[in-house]
């Protein structure tokens, strides 16, 4: 994986810990069980599914071991520096570049259910004992020399004041000068779950966000959405893989911050909110048996509704099928409608296991937005248009929007 020109390196996922408060001495809250889904014995055949080895696979239900993504989940921030590398300014202000931006952009993609924390018991900087010159710090594999030993002085500097059994996941907030611009190279990087990880109070740092630079294109959009980097990294520890591959953003474009985190906002598939336990099974339609039906599906951005239509293809792939309109985290939709795409559980991360149907391929897109992907830009299927997978006998039509703003979609397989 290191190999791919990605944003974030990932590792096999084991979670770390969970909690809300201080613990007793001995006691430990550590080992997230598997994330809640909500489904009904209907959802059984759409709950696709990859063999063991495949990293981040995107099968229901999410593998064990990450992080939970509902309820209250405390984030343990942490800001670094180097002798090399002195922070600048406050280092508040460094926590203040990623919240509480990052923790409303869960709060509304979750409709509520992730009540998502931050928390700075150290709300200085927290200096490293060698330089960053000395760390040797590469996109490279988990906790290789360089990141096990910055790890390991990580904890050994806060954990006088740090107990870290009480919280659910580590973001580190590296001071932007050390290391190269993220124009020229990005080092941000999450390690979900590597059971190897040095320890901190009992428990392996596993589930940690590294955040470095700042993604500022010069655009002059920074203040406004160069936050996003991190609730992509977050999207890691809660169990969810990279969708853009080596070639860039083009099999997802900006329908998800875990394909493109650059730019305006943009929000979760409805695939990764059934995942994280966001859509109840009512919101959530599995197209299993052959036969024409008709739903109305809900934009994905407001709360309540349907909001998933699952076809699947096999035990590994589905089609998935949601309404997305210009709201929530969602800003940059210029053209509302329904989106067609095809999840493959089989993928690693990175290497395309969501790929989007473009209803106008080779239009150029309706957005020139810095750093979106415009060719998918204008993706979505509007009423009167049509679907079809001919090989597998699949048939996608939206008939008509209705005055709530809501569209009815008619699926057929043979």
């Amino acid at each position: 994986m290191a190999a791919l020109a990605c944003v974030t390196t990932l590792t096999f996922a084991v979670s770390t810990s969970a909690g809300t408060a201080r613990l007793a001495p001995g006691a430990s809250s550590a080992g997230a069980g598997p994330i809640a889904l909500s489904r009904t014995s209907a959802h059984g055949p759409c709950m696709i599914h990859g063999a063991r080895e495949v990293q981040m696979s995107e099968g229901i239900p999410t593998s064990e071991g990450y992080s939970r993504s509902t309820g209250v989940v405390h984030a343990l921030n942490l800001m670094i520096d180097f002798s090399d590398a002195p922070g600048e300014g406050d280092a508040l202000d460094r926590f203040r570049e990623f919240f509480p931006q990052t923790r409303q952009w869960f709060r509304t993609s979750s409709y509520g259910r992730l009540d998502y924390r931050p928390e700075t018991p150290i709300p200085g900087w927290l200096r490293m004992p060698k330089s960053f010159r000395e760390y040797a710090i590469e996109r490279g594999a988990p906790f290789d020399p360089g990141y096990r030993a910055l790890v390991r002085d990580i904890v050994a500097a806060a954990d006088p004041k740090v107990d870290f059994r009480a919280y659910d996941l580590l973001n580190i907030l590296v001071t932007p000068n050390a290391g190269p611009s993220a124009l020229d190279t990005v080092l941000s990087v999450t390690f979900a779950g590597n059971p190897e990880a040095p320890a901190a109070d009992g428990i392996p740092v596993a589930n940690a966000s590294f955040v470095y630079s700042r993604q500022d294109d010069g655009s002059g959009s920074y203040d406004r959405t160069g936050y996003r980097v991190l609730p992509h990294e977050n999207g890691h520890i809660f169990g969810l893989p990279d969708l853009y591959t080596a070639e860039g953003g083009g099999a997802v474009g900006h329908w998800d911050i875990m394909s493109e985190d650059w730019g305006a906002n943009n929000d979760f598939l409805g695939w990764h909110k059934w995942k994280l336990g966001w859509l109840d099974a009512a919101q959530v339609h599995c197209v299993a048996t052959p036969g024409t039906t008709e739903y109305t599906l809900t934009p994905l951005a407001r709360a309540g509704g349907s909001k998933l239509i699952v076809v699947p293809l096999d035990s590994r792939t589905a089609y998935a099928v949601e309404l997305r309109t210009r709201a929530g985290n969602d800003e940059t939709v210029c053209r509302p409608g329904v989106l067609v795409y095809k999840v493959d559980a089989e993928v690693d991360t990175g290497l395309g296991p969501v790929r989007v149907h473009d209803s106008r391929r080779d239009s150029g897109g309706c957005t020139r937005a810095p750093n979106v992907h415009a060719e998918l830009s204008d993706a979505p299927f509007t009423p009167g248009e049509t679907f079809r997978d001919v090989r597998r006998r699949v048939v996608i039509k939206v008939t008509r929007t209705e005055p709530s703003g809501d569209y009815r979609v008619r699926v057929t397989r043979g």
